[in-house]
């Protein structure tokens, strides 16, 4: 397996990092709506790390928007590209990110990243980042909240409660199932925050997390478990950021 080698501009240190996110920032489109829920394709994305090997593996699932069955599935292996910083793990992985899209041959439609878009402390998270190299519209859908404040959501599938940046709606913590603690969406680029909850929804018809999410973290694994010639073990050791 070919392990991608860190980019030779790619950003070396936190001032120039951060740099990258505030020209790349200025990019963003947020007035346009997005695609419609359950049409063409949509496109799930996770990392799987081993920190003791510096390797990061990444995967890309294509669904069909309408029955959510897999259309076509890519991975890739490369070197951890940038220091553990907080608000700037994007640079850790989208070398390898973008390799793994670059091997799909299906229309990746919208990408849905495990992580945040506009809600990051520079409103430049790895979803907008994403979105605004490939030009895809692109959502944000994570597991745990950030640095946000938020009231909770009601109780019931849909119900949802703003994430706020000094009074600014940044995202919203999002019910997918009754009862069950919410996952936390917000907009990457070219599509609405009512729209990024519309096909988060849709996407989470059994489970807390979106099918694309559940997709791409199975294959990441199994990618970064192949890559470190351990068909046979389990994932202990794996880190996810």
């Amino acid at each position: 397996m070919t392990i991608i080698g860190v980019p030779a501009d790619w950003p070396a240190d936190e001032d120039t990092a951060r740099h990258v996110q505030r020209e790349l920032r200025g990019r963003i489109v947020l007035d346009e709506p997005g695609p419609p829920v359950g049409e063409g394709h949509v496109t799930g994305l996770d990392v799987a790390y081993d920190d003791e090997r510096d390797l990061v593996a990444a995967a890309a699932v294509v669904l069909d928007a309408r029955t959510l069955d897999v259309v076509e599935e890519a991975t890739a292996v490369g070197r951890v590209s940038f220091p553990y910083v907080p608000g700037l793990l994007a640079f850790r992985e989208i070398p390898t990110v973008l390799a793994a899209l670059g091997s799909l041959t299906a229309d990746p439609g919208l990408l849905v990243c495990d992580g945040y878009g506009l809600a990051h402390p520079r409103r430049f998270g790895l979803a907008s980042h994403l979105g605004v190299l490939t030009g895809r519209p692109s959502i944000g859908v994570a597991k745990n909240p950030f640095t946000f404040s938020y009231g909770q959501p009601g109780p019931a599938r849909g119900d949802f409660a703003p994430l706020l940046a000094e009074g600014e709606e940044v995202g919203r913590a999002l019910r997918t199932r009754h009862g069950v603690k919410p996952v936390f969406v917000s907009v990457g680029h070219r599509i609405s925050l009512d729209n990024a909850c519309a096909h988060t929804l849709h996407l989470a018809p059994r489970y807390r997390i979106p099918e694309t999410t559940r997709h791409a973290d199975a294959l990441c694994r199994s990618a970064l478990k192949e890559a470190l010639g351990e068909p046979g073990e389990g994932v202990e050791g794996l880190r996810k950021l």
